[in-house]
């Protein structure tokens, strides 16, 4: 990479970069504990690197068991004058001979030299994460999406890079059937847009993914929440049978709740209150809609219930079906007009 382009590159990203963005630089930190998206990170700055030059030198170092010299023995300049990217893994437990070398290196760095420090998190390097900070190299911040909101912004942007439209209600359908890791859930973007054919709809995630618990426990949730007793008891009884836990069931219900009953307080349109709220417009409409059917008691009502059976299924109960199948008749019969 042409050291121009590397000196633009540091003026311009001075901390932080998107990890969809992540752009080689003669020094870039991949920083944060999300292992999935560091590995995206660093695919991307290889690839980018590897069109631009396409001979490029690749070498990987382990700061954690980190050899005197080896540092300034990669980034000599090639005998034929290839380009050089050196990724760096385990920062967050270097030792100190890779400390004192990194930091003198960042000093001078080498031209036509690519240097990726992956760090995951922790204290340990923090002198050299502030002189890379400070330097104004790219630092990627690659942190868990923990927040549903979070994990759908990132399901639609998946899809938006394929070249693939994902309804939003399909977008919160696949979030709550493989949502709870990140990987699993990059996987399943993968193979729906490589083979929906067109829109992916609600219909075309359930195909796929509606035998997962989670998505069976949101579907337990909605039936309940619709005021529909016979079929979320049902629902509920046969993932019992297949050997769902009581748990994310129970986890899926206040879930519901919670969204209800934090727009039921909230005043203002849509968009308003999912920008207060964090939350995706859609969402929020469909919680409006929701809200109709509940009274303040009936909604007061089912959130005690649903609390009484997260304590149960949690240890207080000797019959943790009992608790859940409680709970969501409480929450069907709260509903009006059921």
């Amino acid at each position: 990479m042409a050291a121009a382009q590397k000196r633009a590159t540091r003026s311009t990203a001075s901390n932080p970069a998107s990890w969809r963005d992540a752009s080689p630089a003669s020094v870039v930190l991949i920083s944060g504990p999300e292992e999935y998206l560091g590995i995206r990170a660093m695919d991307s700055i290889r690839t980018k690197v590897r069109a631009a030059a396409p001979d490029v030198e690749l070498s990987r170092i382990n700061a954690a068991t980190y050899e005197a010299g080896t540092l300034l023995m990669q980034v000599s300049p090639s005998l034929f004058g290839e380009s050089k990217l050196i990724e760096v893994e385990a920062v967050e437990a270097m030792n100190d001979a890779f400390l004192a070398e990194a930091l003198d290196y960042l000093g001078h760095p080498e031209s036509d030299v690519v240097v990726v420090l992956r760090h995951s998190g922790g204290a340990r390097g923090k002198k050299l994460l502030d002189t890379v900070k400070k330097a104004g190299w790219p630092v990627v911040d690659c942190q868990p999406l923990k927040k549903d909101a979070e994990k759908a912004a990132f399901v639609a942007a998946e899809f938006k890079a394929g070249g693939r439209r994902i309804e939003p209600e399909a977008v919160q359908a696949l979030v709550n059937a493989v949502g709870a890791n990140l990987s699993e859930l990059a996987a399943a973007c993968s193979q729906l847009i490589a083979d929906a054919g067109t829109t992916v709809t609600t219909d075309i995630v359930d195909q796929y993914y509606g035998g997962r618990i989670e998505a069976t426990a949101f579907k337990v949730a909605d039936a309940a929440m619709a005021g529909n007793a016979p079929l979320a008891l049902s629902t509920l009884r046969h993932a019992l049978a297949t050997g769902a836990d009581p748990v994310p069931l129970v986890a899926a219900l206040a879930a519901k709740l919670r969204t209800v009953a934090r727009v039921a307080g909230a005043s203002g349109s849509s968009a308003q209150i999912a920008a207060e709220l964090g939350m995706q417009p859609w969402l929020v409409e469909q919680a409006q809609r929701e809200v109709r059917r509940w009274t303040p008691e009936g909604l007061v009502r089912s959130i005690q219930a649903t609390a009484e059976a997260d304590a149960q299924v949690k240890g207080l109960s000797r019959d943790p079906v009992y608790a859940v199948e409680h709970a969501v008749t409480v929450i069907a019969m709260s509903v009006q007009g059921r």
